[in-house]
């Protein structure tokens, strides 16, 4: 075949292909309200809905440290280069994102050891947001937990186990840090003995919608120093828990899996 020929049926491939997507694009943000879509028909049973768990990062999204977490600098331009490409910096926890046991450990898994079958896992929501609203250093306590497995039973195995406190609807006030005059944060999360009681069950993982596992104004991060040694992993600034329900949910948590990491942004969907 003719160069010219051959370049004619690359064309005419890549057009059909942009077409396409551009279809499949457009079905999507019919279907989607406030993140939620319809399921595609290869769902697994007893799920009909996909729900997005996860933050959009940008250099605006509030960080534990108070500094920008991501830089994005523009490489190629599809006007001069034919294509658009950016040099991005991030900082592993930033925005939606995972806490790998090596993060609070000293020869703990790496992100990218992470088993991928722990990725995918019941969701137990711990409804603790009216409480929050009273209290914005509010810890999840035994108490919150037994109440959660009175209404619902059992801890699954592998289960994600997800404060939920409201504060995810903070974002983009200062809120959401809560940083006071002193530089102290002020947000729920999980207090040490909830976590200790965590661990003594097959729960894979603990989940906040605030900046961290431990509440702001921790001085010890007790909770990280004991869950993620363990060998289990975190996520951290969830969004959209509010829609999901206590139980029958699974969490999908797309990893990141830069060798040797201790975290790192992940996009996260739930199954409902």
């Amino acid at each position: 075949m003719c160069d010219a020929c051959v370049i004619g049926a690359v064309k005419e491939r890549m057009l059909s292909r942009r077409d396409f997507f551009r279809a499949s694009a457009a079905v999507g943000a019919t279907a989607a309200v406030g993140g939620l879509i319809s399921a595609p028909p290869a769902l697994a049973a007893g799920h009909g809905s996909v729900m997005d768990l996860t933050h959009t990062l940008d250099a605006d999204f509030p960080t534990f440290f108070g500094v920008p977490g991501i830089s994005m600098n523009k490489k190629f331009s599809f006007d001069k280069d034919g294509f658009n490409l950016y040099e991005m910096t991030i900082n592993e926890h930033t925005a939606t994102h995972i806490d790998a046991p090596l993060h609070f450990s000293a020869d703990g898994i790496s992100v990218d050891e992470i088993p991928v079958g722990n990725l995918v896992a019941p969701l137990c929501k711990v409804d603790v947001a009216a409480k929050a609203a009273e209290n914005a250093d509010y810890q999840l306590t035994p108490d919150d937990l037994k109440a959660w497995t009175d209404a619902n039973g059992e801890i699954p195995d592998g289960a994600v186990v997800a404060l939920y406190s409201g504060w995810a609807e903070k974002l983009g006030s200062d809120a959401f840090a809560g940083r006071d005059g002193e530089g102290k944060l002020h947000f729920p999360g999980f207090h040490p003995e909830a976590t200790a009681m965590l661990l003594e069950t097959g729960a894979g993982a603990i989940a906040v919608d605030t900046l961290s596992l431990d509440h702001g104004p921790s001085p010890d991060f007790a909770t990280h120093y004991a869950w993620l040694p363990a060998g289990r992993y975190g996520i951290e600034c969830l969004a959209g828990l509010a829609d999901l329900p206590s139980a029958g949910a699974t969490i999908i948590v797309g990893a990141p899996k830069h060798r040797g990491g201790t975290g790192g942004p992940a996009r996260i969907f739930a199954m409902v």
